[in-house]
Order: structure tokens, then sequence, then C-alpha cells
């Protein structure tokens, strides 16, 4: 689709948005006032929001005409990136969101990354805080993924070999990646003001899977507002029981040299070295109770809780729903017969392809 304007865009910014007409406005004005940028457009997908964002939009593309309304009804974040995807007509398409402010020189940065790295499938960048108070001793550089933040300083390649997830608040893709791999999915999507959803993991997921990579670069940079509630521990618990939960759904898909093969003794569908790997996780958060230094104990307990969310969901998904718990004996019957054959069997060559299982919580959190 070609743009209302002259200048044929080389990229387009998708900004999705739902109820901050607030805040659309710095957003815009940041995108609006690039410095040394190729020909750009901005997407504005308004995603069924109540408040004023239409007329926010409007009096801003009644200035400037590089700038487009969307409307899309489906609530839901992936459905607005794919609206504005559907409605851009550059071969890059940047992502970003209305509570981020981008830096003078960030098209510039993406155009050239890509310049630079013209087989990347994708680029990001540093995606900066800014504190409305100082923020508590435990919540540094190790606490940013409930935040949306990334502040590495050194350029490097994002693959299967290296699964580092870089921030959709700054993520751009060339048009390509989305005709050979699709768009973001709509069932591990944040819908209005949900937490620890994983629509960008499973896309970076898609893309390592099919052989791509991406690029991080520290000169692609914008700055996001942090708000109050979001320094708070109770919000960090939250974000990361609910990222468990989406982490077990994203089931299509893993990197190269990880793909889902059964362990002989499964429970739920996980093998038992998973369910060690829980049990490990508990007895180190309980072992630094009142030792460790705040920081590392946070860390401590939100892995423990990642973990057990993906087992809860796990479960839930695996018997069908929320009659789970009554699954659970027959289940853990099933685990333990498997268990005793395995023992007898110790000693005989194993059967094939019954390598370790390697989870989408592992490609994402290091665990």
């Amino acid at each position: 689709m070609t743009p209302p304007h002259s200048a044929i865009p080389r990229v387009s910014i998708i900004l999705s948005t739902f109820d901050r007409s607030a805040l659309l406005p710095g957003a815009l004005a940041a995108l609006r006032e690039q410095a040394d940028a190729p020909p750009y457009e901005i997407l504005v997908v308004d995603n069924n929001s109540t408040d004023e964002t239409a007329s926010v939009v409007a009096a801003a593309a009644a200035e400037d005409p590089r700038i487009r309304y969307i409307f899309e009804p489906r609530q839901g974040l992936s459905h607005a990136r794919n609206a504005g995807i559907a409605a851009a007509a550059a071969p890059v398409l940047a992502f970003t969101d209305d509570d981020v402010r981008a830096d003078r020189h960030w098209v510039r940065a993406i155009a050239e990354t890509f310049e630079r790295h013209r087989d990347a499938w994708f680029v990001g960048g540093r995606v900066l805080p800014r504190w409305p108070a100082p923020p508590p001793a435990w919540l540094t550089e190790r606490h940013w993924a409930p935040l949306a933040l990334c502040g590495v300083e050194e350029e490097f390649r994002s693959d299967a070999a290296y699964p580092y997830p870089l921030v959709g608040a700054s993520l751009a893709v060339r048009r390509e990646v989305f005709a050979r791999l699709g768009h973001f999915a709509a069932e591990v999507q944040r819908v209005r003001d949900g937490i620890g959803s994983s629509e960008d993991h499973d896309f970076l997921l898609r893309a390592w899977a099919a052989g791509g990579h991406g690029i991080y670069s520290p000169r692609i940079v914008v700055t996001a507002d942090v708000q109050p509630e979001r320094m708070e521990r109770a919000y960090h618990r939250r974000w990361h029981r609910a990222h468990g939960r989406f982490a077990a759904r994203m089931t299509r898909a893993v990197p190269p040299g990880t793909e889902r093969r059964h362990a002989e003794a499964t429970l739920f569908d996980l093998p038992a070295w998973f369910y060690r790997r829980v049990a490990a996780a508990a007895l180190d958060y309980l072992k630094g109770l009142g030792r460790a230094p705040a920081e590392r104990q946070a860390q401590r307990e939100h892995r423990l809780l990642q973990l057990v969310a993906y087992v809860g969901e796990h479960a839930r998904g695996r018997a069908g729903g929320a009659g789970w718990v009554l699954a659970v004996p027959r289940e853990v019957a099933r685990f333990g017969a498997a268990l005793v054959r395995k023992k007898l069997r110790r000693g005989a060559p194993a059967p094939p392809n019954l390598a370790r299982r390697r989870t989408d919580i592992y490609a994402f959190n290091g665990f």
C-alpha cells in the first residue's frame, strides 16, 4: 500500500496503542523528529481504544502526512501489530510502543544496521528506563525483563546458538520474514493491560528455528517509561508467573538442536529431569531465605515462580483444561511405572531419540 505522501518509505514504524492517548503526543513527537533518517512512515494502530486516541492521531496526521491511523477492533498486541504489517508500505517494519520515546537517530540506526548486516532478518537495540523515582536496590538489570528493558552496550548476533531475545519495543524486521514465518501469534499475545506475554519470544523462536538471525546494536536506542507499580516486587512476581504460563503455550517451534523429543519417563509430558530442575530451584530459594542478598534472592524466587507456573500450565494443557487435577493420580502412576522400567533397563543400550527435551522457558531465561 502506497502511503499518502510523495516519498516511498524505506521504514514503516508501527506503533500499537490502547487507551493511552495522553502518551501519544510525546511518542509521536519523538518519531516525527528523526534526524538524518531515510524516508519513513508512522502507522498508529488503535487497538479498540475508548479514549481520545483517534482524535489525537488525527490532529498529528493533519500536521504530518507521514502519520496514518489504523483501527484494529480485535483486542491484543499481536492483532494490532499484524494490522500494521498488513498496511505498511516499506521493506523494513519497526515496532514500538506508546510509552516509548525513540532517540533522534533511531530510524537511521535501524537502516544502517540492516545495511551493514544484509543477511540479518531482524535488528534491535537498547531500551533504557525513565524511572519515576530511584529504583529499589534489588531492581538491577538482572530484573529488567518484566520492564521490557535492555541495556547491553555491545553488538551481538541473536540466533539459535545464542538465543538472546530482543525487546519488542525497539524491534525491526524485514517484511519478507513475515511472509516466510507468519505474523505475531495471537495465542501468546498481551491483551489490554495483561503482563508476561511472549509474542516477541514466540516470533524469535520461529525465526531461529528457520535458520534466521538478528543483530543487536547499542546504537539503536529508545527510552521507556517505568510505571511506579512496576518497581514493586508484587508486579514482578505476577509477571514471572504469567510469563511461565505463556512460555508453556509456545509449542510450535524451538531453535535447531532443541527439538522436542519425548523422554521415556514423563509427567504431564515433561521429563523427569525437568522436575529435578524445579526441585533444585525450590531448594535454592529456600536456602537463600534470610541469607542471600535481596537482588539474588529475588532472582531465585522469580525463577521458581516461572518454573512452577510453566508446569501448571503444561499440565492443564496436557490434561485438557480445568480438570487437570483429577488426572494427577493417573499421570503420577504412569510416571512411576516408567521410572521403574527405566531403572530395570539400566545398563542396556539407550533407545534412539531419548535426548533431553529442552523447553521454551530455557531458551529465554537460561535455566
